[in-house]
């Protein structure tokens, strides 16, 4: 049967291939050394940066750069502690490799290099993190939900205990104020803000950058908390085969294959990322009549060219595909059991077919200027069920943006502007409710960037839209770096964000519940009859980084302040059996406090260590209130061992602090909750072996102590009762779980 399944998944996808980002104005390559046994291995964290200026970059994980050309020099330095400086005179059109050398060779003394797995940028205005492909093998990283589990600036939670749904959070708000990109092109917006993490493998992730705030307005005027951005394995780059193959002990199978090939003119290159996922077995571990997780499959398909030309031509292009079918819900629903009291079940199917493409041009002659443009379409269908509750959904999407780069005068004035144009349709049927829309958002903005020195950059942009429904609106963005020492960074962002809030895309975790649905909207043509949501960020950080016994360290502090103008709110306050919507009247904010450490305590033993806390408040009815499932302070440590025959142990330790839960007062006494959640620790741990460079084996354990909250569904043994609500969840809902799987490559 399950071959049959794949070969379903190969016929249906085959015609798709044909499809496939450019970065005109930019140069990259490779930065290596030479092993001991002859091969080239690359070096993470090289600062590489254009001679005499302060533009520059670092290498990620894989030895890859990436940077834009400046006019006043083509000469680029690469310099890594430990090694010998090296310089080069860079060749439009060419990708070099640069391999560096040890600084010191000494009889009987090894010269070590600790590759860092995610690497924070000295030289860039906007801190942004570089996690590269290393740091997501540090855990099973079967979707991009799951990727995060070792980084501090993000959290990941359960949407309700039904569907399986994970969610992110940034500086203490939901995913949706986040902005999500897939090579800078917007992704996972509308009905794919929840469930679009879950259709991009971690085995299709060749790095993620992420930054807290505003980010540039050349990417759009929705980023709110901040920007993640997915780079996908480039088809040039990657190996020409790699297999991942998964499994837990919760009968999860997983098989990933990458197909990459370049052809003999080397202009040309092409990939096939395919994707299954397969989970049949229905468990209850906790013996509350629901199962634990949905049961169903999940098959994604990639295909993606790119053209390189020695003219200055930048030419990529891909189509993806995704179907998803999960049924959830008591242990004994069946199908026909459907929207009828038999049993509670829920059942969701999606389609989601995408396209995108992207033109560049570099002026080989005068190589600061450049122009690129951006095509991305989709089309997305959801047919849904939750108890008694049908929600079924269409969206489909448009998106161009037209990139101009140049400097005024001389490369320490240097812009970008350009126009943007974003269409959405959407068809939302909530039982006998229709929510329908249209938006169309023109814009054009201007991003300006000073450099007067080495030490201080200014980037200062605007934006101005057209929204069909709200009118005209102006977004202005400012990044301020400024390095009073060599290894010292501190940096100012802030800036205004707008979107449009998919109320029920958003919130599926509500419907998976006896709420009653109230929507307290104005009857004026918006959607749902709410305006946009607003809000104003700031943010405030400091990089140090520092030499300690001779290894490497850093300490990051951030602070972030967020306030909305205009918000749409969920409040769960008023009734246990009611889940109302309705415009901010009031205030609501968000203060983040984050620390972090980076050091090697021990030669090969890498740590992380941070402390968060929020303070996330919302006025709900007349009160302003702790933000709910939130927990104000958040601890976390991570070790990573790495010995030199290639065995890699990890471990992360996740401290939460009490959440305060949703009021559940007026409930039965046997259906009320506790005002506040208990704190609790969750530990994840990893071991894995590489041979050759080919072939790695990996075991881990996720929740290691087993720590479960306990009945994360309320009334689980009255699911048509009104006190039923699956979305309560402050905690983890699974126990200790084993995965194991392995990796194959050839190069």
């Amino acid at each position: 049967m399950k071959q049959r399944k794949w070969l379903l998944f190969l016929l249906l996808f085959a015609p798709y291939w044909g499809w496939a980002q450019a970065a005109p104005n930019q140069v990259s390559g490779q930065v290596v050394e030479n092993s001991e046994d002859g091969k080239k291995e690359p070096l993470v964290g090289v600062n590489v940066y254009w001679a005499g200026t302060t533009m520059g970059t670092s290498s990620n994980a894989e030895g890859h750069f990436q940077l834009e050309r400046t006019t006043q020099t083509n000469q680029l330095v690469f310099s890594y502690v430990g090694y010998q400086n090296d310089t080069l005179t860079i060749v439009p059109g060419e990708e070099p490799v640069v391999v560096l050398s040890a600084s010191v060779e000494l009889a009987g003394v090894d010269v070590v290099k600790r590759q860092k797995t995610t690497t924070v940028s000295m030289l860039s205005s906007i801190k942004v993190e570089q996690v590269g492909e290393k740091e997501l093998l540090k855990a099973a990283c079967c979707n991009l939900s799951e990727s995060f589990e070792t980084s501090p600036s993000i959290d990941v939670s359960f949407t309700d205990a039904v569907t399986g749904t994970r969610q992110i959070q940034m500086l203490g708000l939901a995913g949706p104020y986040v902005q999500m990109t897939r090579e800078n092109i917007p992704d996972m917006r509308g009905l794919s803000s929840l469930y679009g993490l879950q259709f991009i493998p971690g085995t299709w992730i060749e790095s993620i950058q992420l930054n807290k705030g505003t980010g540039s307005v050349v990417n759009g005027y929705e980023s709110i908390a901040g920007q993640i951005n997915v780079e996908l394995r480039k088809p040039e780059e990657a190996e020409r085969l790699y297999l991942n193959l998964f499994a837990n002990t919760e009968s999860r199978l997983e098989a990933n294959l990458n197909l990459a090939h370049r052809f003999k003119n080397e202009k040309w290159s092409t990939a096939l990322l395919l994707h299954g996922k397969d989970n049949s077995s229905k468990l209850d571990h906790n013996h509350d009549g629901f199962m634990d997780m949905p049961i169903g499959d999940t098959y994604t398909l990639l295909n993606r060219w790119k053209y390189f030309g020695d003219d200055g031509l930048r030419f990529q292009a891909g189509v993806k595909g995704t179907t998803m079918n999960n049924q959830g819900g008591q242990m004994e629903f069946r199908p026909e059991d459907a929207l009828t009291t038999n049993a509670w079940g829920m059942d969701m199917k999606i389609r989601r077919l995408e396209g995108w493409a992207k033109l560049g041009k570099v002026f080989e002659a005068y190589p600061w200027r450049s122009a690129g443009l951006q095509l991305a379409g989709s089309t997305h269908k959801q047919d849904s069920y939750l108890g008694l509750n049908r929600y079924d959904a269409r969206q489909q999407s448009g998106y161009a943006n037209f990139v101009y780069q140049s400097i005024l005068g001389n490369t320490r004035h240097e812009f970008k502007t350009g126009l943007s144009f974003q269409y959405d349709h959407f068809d939302e049927q909530l039982n006998d409710t229709t929510f329908n829309r249209e938006e169309t958002v023109p814009g054009a903005y201007f991003e300006y960037s000073y450099l007067p020195s080495e030490q201080l950059t200014v980037v200062a942009g605007l934006r101005a839209d057209y929204h069909n429904l709200f009118g005209v609106f102006v977004t202005p963005r400012l990044h301020i770096r400024y390095a009073p020492f060599e290894q010292t960074v501190i940096r100012l962002a802030a800036g205004r964000g707008q979107r449009t809030a998919s109320i029920l895309a958003e919130n599926t975790g509500v419907l998976a519940s006896s709420r009653q649905l109230i929507f307290q909207g104005q009857n004026n043509g918006n959607p749902y009859g709410f305006g946009p949501e607003v809000a104003w960020n700031l943010g405030l950080n400091l990089t140090q980084k520092f030499m300690l016994d001779y290894r490497e360290g850093a300490v990051s502090i951030d602070f972030y302040r967020t306030d909305f103008s205009k918000q749409v709110i969920l409040d769960l306050e008023q009734s246990p059996q009611e889940a109302l919507f309705y415009e901010l009247n009031g205030e609501s904010y968000s203060n983040s406090f984050q620390a972090q450490l980076d050091y090697e305590v021990l030669r090969r033993l890498d740590m992380r260590l941070a402390y968060r806390w929020f303070d996330v408040q919302t006025t709900y009815g007349d009160q302003l209130l702790q933000k709910p499932l939130q927990a104000t302070h958040r601890a976390f440590l991570n070790f990573g061992y790495e010995t030199q025959n290639h065995w890699k142990l990890d471990y992360t330790l996740n401290w939460q602090g009490e959440k305060r839960i949703p009021y559940t007062g007026s409930n039965p006494e046997n259906y009320r909750l506790a005002g506040h959640s208990p704190d609790f620790f969750l530990m994840n741990a990893q071991i894995s072996k590489t041979w050759n460079e080919r072939f790695e084996l990996y075991v881990g354990m996720e929740n290691l102590a087993g720590y479960k909250q306990p009945n994360p569904i309320l009334a689980s043994d009255q699911p048509f009762s009104p006190y039923f609500d699956s979305s309560l969840v402050w905690g983890p809902i699974f126990g200790r779980k084993t995965y194991f799987g392995l990796r194959f490559k050839l190069h």
